[in-house]
């Protein structure tokens, strides 16, 4: 019997940090991103490269990775939705549609999508299923000029706790999280630090976050985030933060 982990983004940032926690203990994975990482960690990891930011394929290239597997051989699934994005930083009338259409499917239409896929897929696979939703902090708090990020961020928020309603109704369920990173350091960090103050009123906050060493690494973000997934108690649906969790299991 094989656990497997299917992730989005699993190539850099947090998610090469959830890639390297789950192929500690064993996991078969599966990483779908724009890029691809040429490390030699990441020899046995299966990499299907796909730019989420665009609609076409999403559903068709999800599909062929989920029909490959043999269902009757897996103990454990879990589909990780870990790509996103900032999109512009700024004022609402300072963003292109383009970049509104971008950053929404990315961050939204795309775990909409794949958490449709993967529940229609596996309905009837008699294993352990998991979806966890990264999401952030931003959902609950509003800042200038993030109005994109924190507005896909709380729908995602929402879609967890509505799927995890539909789910309990069914039987042979499939559980549904949300999770919240906290402050990570990584390349979406430096797109904030690198921003203009007048479009993001915060920008010294998260600078002071860099020179007091206050951002977590990526590493210990993925351990935890795998030891919440495995070991943490929690009801299906919830929207669970990583500091809530950081005493031993």
């Amino acid at each position: 019997m094989i656990n497997i982990l299917i992730i989005t983004g699993g190539n850099k940032g947090i998610g090469s940090g959830i890639v390297s926690a789950y192929k500690a203990n064993g996991y078969k994975i599966y990483s779908i991103a724009r890029s691809v990482n040429k490390s030699p960690s990441y020899s046995d990891v299966i990499q299907v490269q796909l730019d989420l930011s665009e609609a076409g394929g999403i559903e068709s290239v999800f599909s062929e990775i989920l029909d490959i597997i043999d269902p009757v051989a897996v103990n454990r699934i879990v589909l990780i939705n870990n790509a996103g994005t900032l999109g512009k930083i700024g004022t609402l009338d300072k963003s292109a549609v383009s970049d509104i259409q971008s950053t929404i499917q990315l961050n939204l239409t795309t775990p909409f999508v794949l958490n449709s896929v993967f529940l229609r897929k596996t309905k009837s696979w008699n294993c352990i299923k998991k979806i966890i939703n990264i999401s952030s902090g931003a959902a609950v708090k509003a800042y200038f000029g993030w109005s994109l990020y924190c507005a896909t961020k709380a729908a995602i928020d929402m879609m967890t706790k509505v799927l995890a309603v539909e789910q309990e109704s069914i039987g042979n369920e499939v559980e549904i999280i949300a999770i919240y990173p906290g402050v990570v350091d990584t390349s979406m960090q430096d797109e904030i630090r690198n921003s203009d103050s007048e479009d993001f009123i915060d920008l010294e906050k998260f600078v002071n976050y860099k020179e007091t060493n206050a951002l977590g690494d990526v590493e210990t973000v993925g351990k935890e985030i795998y030891d919440i997934d495995v070991f943490g108690k929690y009801h299906n649906g919830s929207v669970l933060n990583v500091s809530d969790y950081r005493e031993p299991f």
